[in-house]
């Protein structure tokens, strides 16, 4: 019923003091909550006098007036005396039109306003998500594009394994949003209007309106819709509409919370490395002890957002199977909070997501040490080949390869020395043959495979559609409030 903005004696939501966007946050402010509750009567009156129902052009005309000038006093007064949330609309808006009194909310349920305003906030959200989410996409695949042939060490388990590149592990941060960007047009080229559908679904109010024409009732339904902007109305409703498809919502902004928890584990991890590093700024503290402390606190605060919008998916599914017969009231507090919460989160998530992916330092040279520590291991077997080649005996090379290399790995693992692998083979009478070529096997572009040919491949497949799509929204530059 409206909320005071600016106070220190009284708990403020981090998401909206801290996190999310202004545009976000207005979405599920309460000005347009109650904006839409009020479109919503508009349509229904416009469409029941089109259909031949009692109510004049100059009703009509009388709440387009008053739509968006909200007296919210009037309301929280009424409220506080019928405990009603859209009754206590219903007379605010009656007492700024009362010529048009008698007609608002005519035949509807508290759920025509309530849970169609919801779909259409959701729908607000998701479009805004969208658009960031393939902004994030097009920072990330501009990085990839930039650093698609610089070799770097692959990890499994966290260990050394083959070498990828810089620009083809960002192809894999990018997929996963580009997954969720899918999900979430899907979401938004299936979702329907709850529309008119009477208090209990039945639509029995309106056939009465309507003096049992059902195909003015069925009319009533698709006109409303169609003014609403939606292109279907769910064919069945009980008094609300399933809460299923709040999950069906919900998840897919949960696979915006893996995807960037995924990124910001991976680049806290390269931070660690000092091989790459998220943007910090020149007056920024790294640690309030240790001044010389460059903490990844953006990635560590999208991945904890991230945290708290996967534990609130499950809110959603535990209020779809909970629900009794034709409506219950259990879900109203629990959706009041989580479905605004969860888009709040993963607008936050994205805008972390654009600063960092819009501004990650890399360090060559420390990368190239790196690969320098690591990649005489993973070139025995290439080593092995060329002095076979050479002529010598493949199980005598291999032996030699082994011997040196375990020694090597205990120089670098018990005395913190260098890796002397290329050295003893050098120095080795088993591979003088190839003692002038043997560094040349190490080429770290020789270890790469496909993926500078991928990232070229990835950005014209997959990426190029989304930014011809979301042309207007990419090259936003995004600055976090803290």
């Amino acid at each position: 019923m409206g909320n005071e903005t600016g106070r220190h004696d009284r708990y403020e939501n981090p998401l909206i003091a801290r996190y999310a966007s202004r545009e976000m946050a207005f979405i599920f402010s309460d000005d347009q909550k109650f904006g839409l509750w009020r479109r919503l009567w508009i349509a229904l009156a416009e469409c029941e006098r089109a259909l031949g129902l009692g109510i004049s052009a100059a009703q009509i005309a009388e709440m387009k007036r008053h739509q968006d000038d909200i007296n919210y006093e009037a309301a929280r007064e009424q409220e506080r005396k019928v405990r009603h949330d859209v009754m206590a609309h219903v007379y605010a808006f009656g007492l700024q039109c009362p010529a048009a009194k008698p007609i608002i909310h005519l035949g509807a349920t508290s759920a025509y306003v309530q849970d169609n305003a919801d779909l259409i906030q959701m729908r607000e959200g998701m479009t805004l998500l969208a658009q960031k989410i393939a902004n994030v996409i097009d920072l990330l695949a501009r990085f990839a594009a930039q650093y698609k042939d610089l070799p770097t060490l692959g990890f499994t388990h966290f260990q050394p394994a083959q070498l990828t590149t810089v620009g083809k592990r960002a192809c894999l941060w990018a997929w996963d949003f580009v997954m969720d960007l899918e999900e979430l047009e899907h979401r938004l080229r299936t979702l329907p209007f709850r529309g008119v559908k009477g208090t209990t679904g039945t639509q029995a109010s309106f056939m009465a309106l309507f003096n049992g024409d059902e195909r003015k009732v069925k009319k009533l339904d698709a006109m409303v819709a169609k003014k609403m902007g939606f292109a279907q109305s769910l064919p069945v409703t009980g008094q609300t509409y399933t809460r299923k498809a709040d999950w069906n919502v919900l998840a897919a902004l949960c696979g915006i919370a893996q995807s960037a928890s995924k990124f910001g584990n991976d680049l806290r991890l390269l931070q660690g490395l000092k091989e790459i590093e998220e943007p910090f700024e020149a007056e920024q503290i790294g640690s309030s002890a240790m001044a010389y402390k460059r903490n990844p606190m953006r990635s560590e605060r999208a991945v904890s957002l991230a945290r708290y919008l996967i534990c609130s998916t499950l809110n959603p599914a535990l209020t779809a199977a909970a629900q009794w017969f034709e409506r219950t009231l259990d879900d109203s507090a629990n959706r009041r909070i989580s479905i605004a919460e969860s888009f709040l989160a993963a607008d936050a998530i994205l805008e972390i997501g654009a600063n960092v992916a819009g501004g990650m330092v890399v360090y060559p040279k420390i990368i190239h040490r790196h690969i320098a520590a690591e990649l005489p291991f993973m070139a025995t077997e290439e080593i092995i080949v060329a002095a076979v080649k050479a002529g010598g005996d493949r199980q005598v090379i291999h032996e030699r390869v082994r011997r040196h290399a375990m020694e090597s790995a205990r120089i670098v693992k018990e005395l913190g020395g260098d890796n002397d692998l290329l050295r003893r083979i050098e120095s080795d009478p088993a591979f003088s043959a190839i003692r002038a070529t043997v560094r040349g096997l190490l080429k770290p572009e020789r270890f790469v495979g496909r993926a500078p040919q991928q990232v070229t491949e990835f950005l014209r497949e997959v990426v190029a559609p989304i930014r011809k799509r979301y042309k207007a929204a990419l090259g936003r530059k995004v600055q976090l409030h803290v």
